[in-house]
């Protein structure tokens, strides 16, 4: 998938016929009761958020009740391994992540499969990561910022919310693809991270770009670059990594929406033409880019394919650095 890019039965007749009607459950009918929607991750934050948001389109689009069940921990292991055990029967969905993704490399047993213990329905939102750097540090282009870690190996430093995670990996990629000596620097939390970083305790980092915006605007931090394929509606002056220099590096936390392996086809099209109707809703844009991020869709096959590359990618660069399994 290019990331450019990303329906109650009738009345039965006498009380013999609408008894059977009751009980019915089948593909075609579906859904004819709620449907459980597992976020691996605690309420408010931004995956919450999104699964709540097509959810209130869900419910207004079949005429059933689609709600969150939040089951965070274990890295969204916990939440992920819930759901992928779940009756394929279209009424647990799981709202996935790139954390699922990573964690297919990063953990020795995550006890279930992203690919083969789930069915790939729509990718739903995508939310670019940003490269920013404390104004202490003498660099206002990533050209810049490049040349200044070439001559002074070691000497800056990059802060992340914790081995292992986003942040971390695109760290990582940034030093292999550019030929770099820069010192990684975990915290506990995205929140820690990006304090120390507007404190100048850490030189740069990728963080996302809402929750950069308001020290940027404040001049608290600098960005050099979007990492994603086209530049952010919040941030129109800010150029694309690829475009400062650095091609095909997209750091992305992205949100899709999956159900049990052997689901029935018929339910994973009808979720998946809902999808493509949300993401089109000039009001689901909008809460999405007020977020930073772009409201997509994909098909199922698209949505698979992206997975494998992602699991890909991020496995790769796990292995490369030598991070040990969990």
């Amino acid at each position: 998938m290019d990331r450019r890019t990303l329906l109650k039965s009738g009345l039965a007749i006498g009380v013999g016929a609408a008894l059977p009607a009751l009980g019915q459950d089948t593909a075609g009918s579906y859904p004819n009761r709620p449907v459980k929607v597992v976020v691996a991750f605690g309420p408010g934050g931004s995956t919450d958020l999104t699964a709540r948001a097509i959810n209130a389109k869900m419910t207004q689009i079949f005429g059933q009740s689609f709600f969150v069940d939040n089951k965070a921990g274990g890295g969204s292991n916990i939440g992920a391994e819930l759901a992928a055990r779940s009756a394929p029967d279209g009424y647990t969905l799981f709202l996935g992540t790139i954390s699922n993704a990573v964690n297919m490399s990063l953990y020795k047993d995550p006890r279930y499969d992203y690919l083969k213990d789930f069915a790939p329905i729509s990718i739903l939102s995508t939310a670019p990561a940003v490269l920013v750097v404390h104004p202490k540090v003498p660099a206002t282009t990533v050209k810049e910022l490049i040349d200044l870690a070439k001559a002074k190996p070691g000497a800056l430093n990059y802060a992340s919310s914790g081995v292992g995670t986003t942040p971390h990996l695109a760290g990582e990629m940034l030093k292999q693809r550019m030929g770099i000596n820069i010192v990684h620097v975990a915290y506990k939390g995205a929140g820690p991270a990006l304090l120390d970083q507007i404190a100048g305790v850490t030189d740069l980092g990728f963080v996302t770009a809402l929750s950069a915006i308001p020290s940027i605007q404040a001049g608290r931090l600098r960005v050099l670059g979007v990492a994603a394929s086209r530049r952010l509606a919040l941030m129109p002056d800010v150029p694309t990594l690829a475009e400062a220099g650095l091609p095909d590096f997209e750091i992305t936390s992205w949100n899709g929406l999956f159900a049990p392996a052997k689901t029935d086809p018929t339910i994973i099209q009808k979720l998946n033409e809902a999808c493509v109707q949300i993401s089109k809703m000039p009001d689901v844009q909008k809460t999405f880019a007020d977020q930073a991020a772009v409201s997509l869709s994909s098909t199922p096959e698209q949505f698979r394919a992206f997975i494998q590359k992602e699991i890909k990618v991020w496995g790769d660069v796990i292995k490369s650095v030598g991070i040990e399994q969990v």
